[in-house]
């Protein structure tokens, strides 16, 4: 985690906190924190990463489904069934 947490803090220094390098950065760092059971970490950078690739990407980004889909995927791993549904279907739409 301290390499992506070094990662992102030198993409917002130098590319922005709006740019979808960031993003990318910010979706794996999330992905670690799941895997090493940081739930509570994990879930803003994930929503984050979301919000910067709808701003930056667009709705319709392949990039953005793939971070719809991890999310999706962290929700349902919790038992969120209900809140993960609508983002693979999302995932799905784009492709």
């Amino acid at each position: 985690a301290p390499l992506y947490e070094r990662a992102i803090a030198i993409g917002k220094k130098t590319l922005g906190p709006e740019h979808p390098e960031l993003a990318t950065d910010l979706n794996n760092l999330a992905l670690l924190l799941q895997a090493e059971g940081n739930l509570a970490g994990a879930k803003p950078l994930f929503e984050r990463a979301i919000a910067i690739g709808e701003k930056t990407l667009g709705p319709e980004h392949p990039d953005l489904a793939t971070r719809l889909n991890n999310y999706a995927e962290f929700l349902r791993a919790q038992g969120r069934l209900r809140d993960a549904a609508p983002l693979y279907e999302r995932a799905i739409a784009i492709g």
